[in-house]
């Protein structure tokens, strides 16, 4: 390598990892957020069958994960002013991986849940809590434990999703690299640098990960 492209790479080093964390991983962040909490809604309507509701909730499943990534958020950004509605960049993307999270990851918390024997649900009703408390106090700790595997797996999943973000022109990571490739002319080494980013922040998260399954497993051994 010489002395331009080494001068390229530590000139683009700092935008790229600044967009990273500008925008990366705060849009991963709040769409992850919200998407669970969604989840859990959706998967709370399943488990417990609430007329038309968990029609509903059926149906959005279906779309969402029979859909890619992508159209849906062509749809919202691109496709939703023909109806006067219109979302600026970043909130157009929350509002799709928000979605997109929602769906998949309440068939996680749904599997969670019904993971956890009938007999928890007895005890708490025998202690006289109502489903609501039974639910918050007994049954939705147990189903937190076996969900971070997976849901942190998501996430890690929806980190690198983000990259599709560029398409509807928010300044994330890999609208960078395609900037700063615009005016060096040097592809392979732009999208190799931010590919190297994207896995410096994958690697990170997986530790975390490790170290956050390892210490609710010797909670759950207590």
């Amino acid at each position: 390598m010489d002395d331009r492209k080494i001068q390229i790479v530590i000139d683009s080093l700092w935008p790229m990892i600044k967009a990273a964390l500008q925008y990366t991983i705060t849009l991963a962040l709040i769409s992850f957020v919200l998407g669970l909490i969604l989840a859990v809604l959706v998967a709370l309507v399943r488990v417990w069958k609430i007329p038309v509701l968990n029609q509903i909730a059926i149906f959005y499943v279906w779309v969402i994960r029979g859909t890619p990534l992508l159209v849906q958020l062509f749809i919202i950004f691109f496709g939703l002013p023909s109806i006067g509605i219109e979302f600026d960049p970043f909130p157009a993307a929350v509002i799709a991986f928000t979605l997109n999270m929602g769906a998949y990851n309440s068939e996680i918390v749904r599997a969670a849940i019904q993971s956890i024997s009938n007999g928890q649900w007895e005890a708490a009703y025998s202690l006289g809590m109502t489903r609501g408390q039974a639910l918050w106090r007994i049954i939705l700790p147990q189903a937190a434990r076996v969900s971070v595997p997976p849901l942190s797996n998501s996430f890690i999943s929806l980190v690198k999703d983000t990259s599709l973000a560029y398409t509807v022109t928010v300044v994330e990571l890999f609208q960078v690299a395609k900037q700063i490739t615009a005016t060096t002319y040097e592809p392979l080494l732009m999208y190799t640098e931010a590919a190297v980013i994207y896995l410096a922040i994958c690697t990170i998260l997986n530790a975390l990960q490790s170290v956050m399954e390892k210490r609710l497993s010797r909670f759950s051994a207590q």
